[in-house]
């Protein structure tokens, strides 16, 4: 057999070799050939929720002596209390705790809120706490040490982590607690929000309890 004959017969069998690997896989279910899963925010958030929730109680100060000490500038405890959403700048959010008694419930535009007279505190500062059906800024997920932006693979994912921590909390939070018929009532409430105004303080609440 000649030169010429031997390496077509190796070139045969190095494809009918090759043609044994390969391995069909539908759609959808590349991930468990390649190791790489779909990304699903709202699967995500379901798993992290309960150390997310333990996250923000385990670190939360309580709210009029958080306010007491801030002086009327929130942004001035953020070394102590406060956690910046860029690592060591952006904007700054914290995690609280309070009592207080519902003043107004309003539901009038969908980013519904419901203001509070924080028990302890005389203060300026209005406080408000978040009852959907949009929720404003990202101060749940900024606040977490549970998670970080290095655990996703974009700016997208990243986004649709607050967005979905925000349905969890509509669904399991606020609306079990019917904030409609809240007026008058006292609440206890866990919580976070963004320092961007010394006098108004929009709460997202991870735990809210009527008394």
């Amino acid at each position: 057999m000649n030169k010429k004959l031997v390496a077509l017969a190796m070139a045969a069998v190095m494809s009918a070799s090759m043609a044994g690997c390969v391995k069909a896989v539908k759609i959808g279910e590349e991930g468990a050939l390649t190791g790489k899963v779909e990304f699903n925010a709202g699967d995500s958030v379901s798993e992290l929720w309960e150390s997310a929730e333990a996250d923000i109680e385990g670190k939360a100060i309580d709210f009029p002596t958080f306010l007491a000490e801030a002086n009327g500038d929130l942004k001035s405890l953020v070394d102590k209390y406060g956690k910046y959403s860029m690592g060591t700048s952006g904007s700054i959010s914290y995690a609280v705790k309070g009592t207080g008694t519902v003043e107004e419930v309003n539901q009038e535009k969908k980013a519904g809120y419901m203001t509070v007279k924080l028990e302890g505190w005389d203060g300026p500062e209005a406080v408000m706490i978040q009852i959907g059906s949009i929720y404003k800024g990202s101060s749940t997920r900024d606040t977490l040490d549970v998670v970080s932006f290095g655990d996703y693979t974009n700016q997208q994912e990243w986004a649709a982590i607050s967005q979905e921590l925000h349905s969890m909390i509509d669904t399991n939070v606020i609306q079990p607690a019917d904030p409609a018929g809240l007026v008058g009532k006292t609440i206890d409430f866990v919580g976070t929000f963004t320092a961007e105004s010394d006098t108004e303080i929009l709460v997202t609440a991870v735990k809210l309890e009527v008394k």
